[in-house]
């Protein structure tokens, strides 16, 4: 029997106070990651690449959604050309910039990535881990 290690988070979801305009911005900007919008019900939209790994939508409870201080979501992109292309496309979707593409000394050399604003105001990352670049010798948990 072959073991299939599985992700730790299932799924991650974001509140929007303009349905429409989310999932226009998601639409736009999740290609260059390798995602799509796999589902979608009043209100709600799933993107993934191969199942539904990130929510965004209005919130059940009907109360105005709020962005968290503190909070980000962390996209993996597949080489640095893809942090570029998720940068460039969240730009022009009419994400706010919070941080350019390129490495990040302070996060060790494998890390190479950006950060924006999506138009509801939450705080966005998406990443290239080269691990081939770590010369630190692997975390104890």
């Amino acid at each position: 029997m072959s073991h299939i290690a599985l992700p730790l988070l299932s799924h991650v979801s974001l509140g929007t106070n303009d349905f429409e305009r989310a999932i226009a911005f998601y639409d736009a900007v999740m290609p260059a990651l390798g995602c799509k919008r796999l589902e979608q019900f009043p209100g709600a939209a799933a993107y993934g690449r191969d199942y539904p790994e990130f929510w965004i939508q209005t919130p059940i409870d009907g109360q105005p959604a709020s962005i968290g201080n503190g909070t980000h979501i962390g996209f993996t992109a597949t080489d640095p050309a893809a942090v570029q292309a998720f940068y460039d496309a969240a730009l022009a979707a009419g994400a706010t910039a919070d941080g350019a593409p390129g490495p990040r000394p302070d996060y060790g050399e494998p890390y190479f990535g950006c950060f924006v604003r999506d138009p509801d105001g939450h705080k966005i990352e998406a990443a290239f881990w080269d691990f081939s670049l770590d010369t630190a010798p692997p975390h104890q948990c």
